[in-house]
């Protein structure tokens, strides 16, 4: 979104030095910034003020601080009370100047293949702007935000929280006026410090949408359908469940892993393919569905932009090896609900042999062990062979190890008829799994 380093002054309360020069984007990393970008300087663990003559030498014509300008540098600075409120508060300015749906998404899983699916949709009809991976904090919502192109007509926004009030600092941000919740499981249970504090969390997005805005809820999770009440919006529900407004039926899975189904909704029915991978991929796929639907894609863009939409990465990618194994790469993150899936969209595959090199599931809290045990109860179960990396709360009947290398070594020679899933939390980093094999 093009704006005049002036504007940026008056919507920050700032000070302006040096000339009124234009900006197209913003950056909070100097090793990624480049030419007609804002750079705003965070303070955290790093103070990001030391790498202002970085991102100016990079290109960044303005940059924001809350310090007294360095004339040396030679760009126009916005001096700031703080840069990281001065970030939310262009995103707010932003905001205000978008004309069509502004878009949020959140859920304890699901969030980010929900908001690609979404996107995916919504720009078979409008110009769309989307989170890029899982920019989903204070940070990365207004980033996204001034990322927009200045002809954008619907930006979807993923919303991520560490606690209670997290979604509604987002919210007072973005201002959306559609709000998307997928489900709502006990994970980051260190953070929230209990599941109920989890669904006050969710529940915020709904809290916040307009009267003539749109909720769009998870009729096959309790907790998130009987969230309709915590809004004055209209509701769309979606889900396999009969009732739902926007429902599944005749779901089949190919070799790939992709599904197909009929889509049901209140403006038609269709034949829908999806290009994710496993069967939990419906029901994210009908939320989009039901967002898409509800601010007015057609129908037949719905199933256009759900076969086409561009998917973040270290998501139920598959490979095969030169030696004919297939690899399931799930390594982006990791929960008991996204475990179970990932093990279930392993079970489906034609092999002899079935192995799942799995890393740890962080943020769990108190339930932690409990949780790793019944991961390992349901690989087991399903005839799958754990191979569980610096974990030990997997418990007995898996193979432990430690390291990457380790982990390669102990699932020795593979070749066709062997299927391989990795997954495990970011902090594992298991997509190194996937690059030795392949």
């Amino acid at each position: 979104m093009r704006l005049l380093a002036s504007q940026i002054a008056a919507a920050t309360g700032g000070t302006l030095h040096g000339p009124d020069v234009t900006v197209d984007s913003a950056s909070i990393d100097s090793r990624t910034a480049r030419p007609g970008q804002l750079f705003v300087p965070i303070v955290a663990a790093r103070d990001g003020h030391d790498f202002i003559p970085s991102a100016v030498a990079a290109g960044a014509p303005v940059y924001l601080t809350d310090r007294t300008p360095d004339p040396a540098v030679a760009a126009t600075a916005v001096q700031v009370a703080d840069t990281a409120e001065a970030l939310a508060d262009i995103g707010r300015h932003v905001r205000a100047g978008l004309p069509g749906s502004v878009v949020g998404v959140t859920g304890s899983v699901g969030k980010t293949s929900t908001k690609d699916l979404l996107a995916g949709v919504l720009a078979t009809t409008f110009r769309t702007a989307a989170s890029e991976k899982s920019f989903n904090n204070e940070l990365g919502l207004p980033l996204t935000l001034l990322g927009a192109p200045d002809d954008t007509e619907a930006v979807v926004l993923e919303m991520g929280a560490r606690g209670v009030g997290h979604i509604a600092q987002l919210c007072s941000i973005a201002s959306p006026n559609v709000g998307v919740l997928t489900r709502v499981e006990a994970v980051h249970l260190e953070m929230f410090g209990s599941f109920e504090n989890i669904a006050k969390a969710k529940g915020e997005l709904v809290e916040s949408l307009p009267a003539d805005g749109l909720a769009v809820l998870n009729a096959d999770h309790p907790i998130v359908a009987a969230m309709a009440p915590r809004t004055t919006a209209r509701v769309l529900t979606y889900g396999i469940a009969e009732g739902a407004d926007v429902r599944a039926t005749d779901i089949v899975l190919d070799d790939e892993l992709r599904a197909s189904f009929t889509l049901h909704t209140p403006w038609g029915t269709t034949a829908v393919r999806l290009g994710a991978r496993g069967e939990h991929q419906v029901g994210n796929a009908l939320a989009a569905a039901a967002a898409g639907g509800g601010v007015g894609v057609p129908i037949e863009k719905i199933a256009e932009g759900l076969l086409g939409a561009d998917l973040s990465g270290l998501r139920m990618e598959m490979s095969t090896t030169a030696a004919g194994a297939t690899i399931i790469n799930d390594s982006y993150n990791a929960n008991p609900t996204s475990m179970g899936a990932g093990l279930s969209a392993l079970a489906r595959i034609d092999a002899r042999r079935r192995f799942a090199v799995l890393g740890t599931m962080a943020e769990l809290g108190a339930d932690s062990d409990a949780a790793h045990r019944g991961v390992a109860e349901q690989a087991a179960a399903l005839g799958v062979t754990v191979i569980a990396v610096d974990e030990p709360a997997y418990g007995d009947g898996v193979t432990h190890v430690s390291g990457i290398d380790a982990a390669v070594a102990a699932l020795g020679e593979l070749g066709e008829g062997d299927a391989v899933l990795i997954k495990g939390s970011r902090v594992a980093a298991l997509e190194r799994v996937a690059d030795a094999l392949s």
